[in-house]
Protein backbone atom coordinates (compact mmCIF):
# COMPACT_ATOMS: atom_id res chain seq x y z
CA UNK A 1 0.00 0.00 0.00
CA UNK A 2 1.56 3.11 -0.85
CA UNK A 3 0.79 6.38 1.52
CA UNK A 4 1.08 10.42 -0.61
CA UNK A 5 4.81 10.59 0.81
CA UNK A 6 6.47 12.59 -1.56
CA UNK A 7 10.13 10.84 -2.59
CA UNK A 8 9.28 7.15 -2.72
CA UNK A 9 6.37 4.99 -1.48
CA UNK A 10 6.69 2.92 2.31
CA UNK A 11 5.67 -0.28 2.10
CA UNK A 12 3.62 -2.07 5.24
CA UNK A 13 3.51 -5.64 5.75
CA UNK A 14 1.50 -7.01 9.04
CA UNK A 15 2.41 -10.55 10.98
CA UNK A 16 -0.83 -12.15 12.83
CA UNK A 17 -0.45 -15.00 15.17
CA UNK A 18 -2.72 -16.70 18.17
CA UNK A 19 -0.56 -15.17 20.72
CA UNK A 20 1.90 -12.17 20.02
CA UNK A 21 3.80 -10.90 22.76
CA UNK A 22 6.41 -7.60 22.27
CA UNK A 23 9.09 -9.16 24.13
CA UNK A 24 11.73 -10.22 21.45
CA UNK A 25 9.92 -9.23 18.45
CA UNK A 26 12.30 -7.52 17.11
CA UNK A 27 14.91 -10.21 17.62
CA UNK A 28 12.31 -12.60 15.96
CA UNK A 29 11.54 -10.40 12.63
CA UNK A 30 15.18 -10.72 12.04
CA UNK A 31 15.64 -13.91 11.88
CA UNK A 32 12.59 -15.08 10.37
CA UNK A 33 11.81 -12.66 7.67
CA UNK A 34 15.89 -11.53 7.37
CA UNK A 35 15.34 -7.75 7.33
CA UNK A 36 17.86 -5.49 8.31
CA UNK A 37 17.71 -2.54 10.00
CA UNK A 38 17.77 -0.53 6.57
CA UNK A 39 14.79 -2.03 5.34
CA UNK A 40 12.67 -0.98 7.63
CA UNK A 41 11.00 2.10 9.05
CA UNK A 42 8.62 1.76 11.67
CA UNK A 43 7.58 -1.22 13.81
CA UNK A 44 4.10 -1.33 15.47
CA UNK A 45 3.08 -4.02 17.60
CA UNK A 46 -0.85 -4.10 18.09
CA UNK A 47 -1.33 -5.96 21.12
CA UNK A 48 -5.28 -6.48 21.01
CA UNK A 49 -5.26 -7.41 17.56
CA UNK A 50 -1.89 -9.83 17.68
CA UNK A 51 -0.24 -7.68 15.39
CA UNK A 52 3.11 -6.21 13.82
CA UNK A 53 3.00 -4.13 11.69
CA UNK A 54 6.45 -3.44 9.79
CA UNK A 55 6.77 -0.36 7.10
CA UNK A 56 9.73 -1.03 4.56
CA UNK A 57 11.20 1.14 3.21
CA UNK A 58 10.81 0.02 -0.48
CA UNK A 59 8.45 -2.19 -2.58
CA UNK A 60 11.18 -4.54 -4.29
CA UNK A 61 12.29 -5.74 -0.46
CA UNK A 62 8.94 -5.77 0.43
CA UNK A 63 8.29 -8.58 -2.70
CA UNK A 64 11.75 -10.12 -1.90
CA UNK A 65 10.76 -10.65 2.10
CA UNK A 66 7.33 -12.16 0.42
CA UNK A 67 8.53 -14.04 -1.83
CA UNK A 68 11.07 -15.56 0.51
CA UNK A 69 8.28 -16.78 3.45
CA UNK A 70 5.96 -18.10 1.23
CA UNK A 71 3.64 -15.44 2.84
CA UNK A 72 4.01 -17.39 6.19
CA UNK A 73 6.63 -18.01 8.59
CA UNK A 74 7.38 -19.69 12.36
CA UNK A 75 7.45 -17.54 15.71
CA UNK A 76 9.77 -19.03 18.18
CA UNK A 77 8.26 -18.69 21.57
CA UNK A 78 10.64 -18.36 24.99
CA UNK A 79 9.57 -22.07 26.27
CA UNK A 80 9.81 -23.37 22.93
CA UNK A 81 6.30 -23.42 21.22
CA UNK A 82 6.48 -23.12 17.79
CA UNK A 83 3.52 -20.42 15.77
CA UNK A 84 2.81 -20.05 11.92
CA UNK A 85 2.24 -16.30 11.51
CA UNK A 86 0.86 -14.89 8.18
CA UNK A 87 3.11 -12.56 6.45
CA UNK A 88 0.54 -9.98 4.58
CA UNK A 89 0.50 -6.88 2.84
CA UNK A 90 -1.51 -4.77 5.49
CA UNK A 91 -4.73 -2.31 4.60
CA UNK A 92 -6.81 -3.84 1.21
CA UNK A 93 -3.66 -5.18 -0.51
CA UNK A 94 -3.06 -8.03 -2.93
CA UNK A 95 -6.05 -10.62 -2.24
CA UNK A 96 -6.62 -14.37 -3.50
CA UNK A 97 -9.86 -14.39 -4.83
CA UNK A 98 -12.32 -17.53 -6.08
CA UNK A 99 -14.99 -16.73 -8.44
CA UNK A 100 -17.36 -19.79 -8.65
CA UNK A 101 -20.23 -20.29 -11.47
CA UNK A 102 -18.14 -19.45 -14.45
CA UNK A 103 -17.67 -21.70 -17.44
CA UNK A 104 -14.44 -22.33 -18.49
CA UNK A 105 -14.92 -20.73 -21.99
CA UNK A 106 -15.59 -17.18 -19.84
CA UNK A 107 -12.26 -15.44 -21.47
CA UNK A 108 -9.42 -14.36 -19.29
CA UNK A 109 -9.79 -10.89 -20.64
CA UNK A 110 -13.57 -11.22 -19.79
CA UNK A 111 -12.69 -11.73 -16.24
CA UNK A 112 -10.32 -8.79 -16.30
CA UNK A 113 -12.60 -6.10 -18.00
CA UNK A 114 -15.24 -7.40 -15.28
CA UNK A 115 -13.37 -6.60 -12.38
CA UNK A 116 -11.06 -3.81 -13.63
CA UNK A 117 -12.55 -1.63 -11.23
CA UNK A 118 -11.79 -3.50 -7.82
CA UNK A 119 -8.40 -3.27 -8.10
CA UNK A 120 -5.35 -4.18 -10.64
CA UNK A 121 -5.61 -7.94 -11.51
CA UNK A 122 -2.50 -9.72 -11.10
CA UNK A 123 -2.90 -13.54 -12.07
CA UNK A 124 -5.91 -15.44 -12.81
CA UNK A 125 -5.67 -19.54 -13.17
CA UNK A 126 -8.01 -22.79 -13.02
CA UNK A 127 -8.22 -24.48 -9.66
CA UNK A 128 -7.91 -27.89 -10.20
CA UNK A 129 -9.21 -31.04 -7.63
CA UNK A 130 -6.60 -32.33 -5.45
CA UNK A 131 -4.54 -35.26 -6.20
CA UNK A 132 -6.48 -37.27 -3.84
CA UNK A 133 -9.80 -37.05 -5.84
CA UNK A 134 -7.72 -39.12 -8.78
CA UNK A 135 -8.26 -36.68 -11.55
CA UNK A 136 -6.40 -33.52 -11.26
CA UNK A 137 -8.92 -31.20 -13.50
CA UNK A 138 -10.39 -28.02 -13.39
CA UNK A 139 -13.50 -27.45 -10.92
CA UNK A 140 -15.40 -24.65 -11.87
CA UNK A 141 -13.33 -22.13 -9.72
CA UNK A 142 -11.69 -19.29 -10.88
CA UNK A 143 -8.82 -18.02 -8.82
CA UNK A 144 -7.69 -14.40 -9.57
CA UNK A 145 -4.74 -12.85 -7.71
CA UNK A 146 -5.94 -8.74 -7.45
CA UNK A 147 -4.27 -5.63 -5.64
CA UNK A 148 -7.51 -4.89 -4.10
CA UNK A 149 -8.37 -1.04 -4.49
CA UNK A 150 -12.46 -1.35 -3.11
CA UNK A 151 -14.24 -4.69 -1.78
CA UNK A 152 -16.26 -6.92 -3.76
CA UNK A 153 -19.44 -7.42 -3.85
CA UNK A 154 -20.53 -11.29 -3.28
CA UNK A 155 -21.83 -11.96 -6.68
CA UNK A 156 -21.04 -10.23 -9.86
CA UNK A 157 -22.77 -10.96 -13.20
CA UNK A 158 -19.55 -11.76 -15.60
CA UNK A 159 -20.57 -12.74 -19.48
CA UNK A 160 -24.30 -13.59 -18.43
CA UNK A 161 -23.19 -15.99 -15.70
CA UNK A 162 -23.82 -15.36 -12.21
CA UNK A 163 -20.58 -15.35 -10.16
CA UNK A 164 -20.41 -15.96 -6.68
CA UNK A 165 -16.84 -14.10 -5.44
CA UNK A 166 -15.12 -14.38 -2.39
CA UNK A 167 -12.11 -14.17 -0.80
CA UNK A 168 -10.82 -13.40 3.49
CA UNK A 169 -12.05 -10.21 5.11
CA UNK A 170 -14.68 -9.58 2.28
CA UNK A 171 -17.44 -7.71 3.86
CA UNK A 172 -21.16 -9.81 3.49
CA UNK A 173 -23.37 -8.29 1.01
CA UNK A 174 -27.15 -8.56 0.43
CA UNK A 175 -27.85 -11.45 -2.50
CA UNK A 176 -30.57 -9.51 -4.61
CA UNK A 177 -29.31 -5.62 -3.56
CA UNK A 178 -25.01 -6.60 -3.33
CA UNK A 179 -25.38 -4.03 -0.97
CA UNK A 180 -23.04 -4.46 1.78
CA UNK A 181 -23.96 -4.65 5.57
CA UNK A 182 -27.68 -5.86 4.47
CA UNK A 183 -28.82 -9.56 4.48
CA UNK A 184 -31.63 -10.87 2.74
CA UNK A 185 -34.80 -12.29 4.99
CA UNK A 186 -37.41 -14.35 2.90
Amino acid sequence: MSTGVTGHLRWYIFLTRKALGSRLVTFRIHDSLRLVEEDIQLIKVDGPRRRVYIKLSNEDRMKEMLRYTNRTCEYKHDKGEISQVRVEIAGMGTKRIRIAGLPREVKEATIKESLYKYGEIVNIRDETWAAVYKYKVFNGIRKVEIKLKRHMPSHLNIAGNEALIFYDGQPPTCYPCNEPGLQHVD
